[in-house]
């Protein structure tokens, strides 16, 4: 029995078949959760050393180690029954979609950073930190997670390759 099947078959019969039908979003919800640590893990360990005076830096890079090892558990676990494309336009395909959810990730933080001035000088240390966690980490995170479940259901992991387009040629 797999992990699933057991978290599974503690979960009470009403919402199992809810579990059960939403098991992507679960999924990807799970890989987005490790992946926010490690996004985390890397930006907190960069600014408290090397980048403390390149917030956008650190965030950069922690938004691509996680990216990479995103791709990992999206396409050998929350997406692992759709596709059926080749593996590097897949990846591609992927990598493209993610570096806009980095665009994404990454305006709310700017925002603060720059057209509110919750920085240093204009505001203490702590209140930067503060803003920066709440803009990035969290407001960030969830606003470019939104934007790859969508975008990759309908672009890197189609549910078939053969259907028609909405609203493209034949409709």
């Amino acid at each position: 029995m797999t992990v699933v099947q057991s978290v599974l078959g503690r979960i009470p019969e009403p919402h199992r078949s809810t579990v059960i039908r939403h098991r992507e979003l679960l999924k990807f919800a799970v890989v987005g959760a490790i992946t926010w640590f490690i996004d985390t893990g890397v930006v907190y360990a960069l600014k408290l050393t090397v980048l403390g005076e390149k917030p956008l830096t650190a965030r950069l890079l922690g938004v691509l180690i996680a990216t990479i090892a995103s791709y990992i558990l999206n396409r050998e676990w929350s997406f692992r029954t759709r596709g059926g494309r080749q593996r590097h336009h897949e990846a591609a395909l992927f990598f493209a979609v993610s570096a806009l959810g980095i665009g994404v990730t990454m305006i709310p933080q700017a925002v603060s950073l720059y057209l509110l001035d919750l920085r240093v000088p204009f505001v203490g240390p702590v209140t930067q930190a503060v803003a920066n966690f709440v803009s990035g980490q969290i407001l960030g995170v969830l606003l470019a997670m939104a934007f790859r479940f969508w975008a990759f259901r309908r672009f890197v992991f189609p549910d078939d390759l053969n259907a028609p387009v909405p609203g493209g040629p034949g409709r």
